[in-house]
């Protein structure tokens, strides 16, 4: 019996008839897998950059800028933020903050934050722990930090998964010596 069967695997084995077929049909889905993973991964990189010059541009322009941040100014930022990067706006978010440093005391100093659509103000608490995230800065010194955050919604399922893109852009002040938010239009 067991000879038998030794027998018929090794006459398996030796048949080469239709093994293109069966090679087809192992590999086929593997190709368009690997088709389609390509796709998403160029996708989400693709969202990723567009996210990042968004954020960038946005930075830039709060650095240029010699009057007062208001409530409306952040509105138009989020749709700036929206045109920039074809996305609708419940999928995004944005958060200006300033931040300085305080030698004496030896920390980053919350100026103010502000956030639109998805996003929430910073706090005090999360600054504080940032230390090797915020760059070296003079005593007094302020920077300009903008956050995006983008809703990523893969158009298939390769284990990516939908997740939230977000950018941490930090720029200094350029034509004045601070960046001033006021709470009137």
């Amino acid at each position: 019996m067991l000879r038998h069967i030794a027998c018929l695997l090794a006459r398996f084995a030796r048949d080469t008839r239709a093994s293109l077929t069966v090679e087809a049909a192992i590999m086929m889905p593997v190709l368009f897998w690997s088709f389609g993973a390509t796709f998403v991964i160029f996708d989400a990189f693709r969202e990723n950059s567009i996210n990042e010059k968004a954020a960038y541009t946005i930075g830039d322009m709060l650095s240029r800028e010699t009057g007062l941040i208001t409530p409306e100014y952040m509105d138009n930022t989020l749709t700036l933020l929206e045109a920039l990067t074809d996305t609708p706006t419940q999928d995004l978010g944005i958060r200006v903050s300033v931040i300085r440093w305080d030698e004496e005391d030896n920390l980053y100093d919350l100026r103010w934050s502000q956030a639109r659509g998805n996003a929430e103000a910073l706090d005090a608490t999360e600054v504080s722990q940032w230390d090797g995230v915020l760059p070296t800065m003079v005593d007094e010194e302020q920077i300009i930090l903008v956050e995006t955050f983008i809703d990523y919604n893969s158009i298939m399922n390769i284990g990516l998964g939908d997740r939230t893109l977000t950018t941490f852009v930090y720029t200094r002040p350029r034509f004045a010596p601070q960046l001033v938010w006021s709470d009137v239009s």
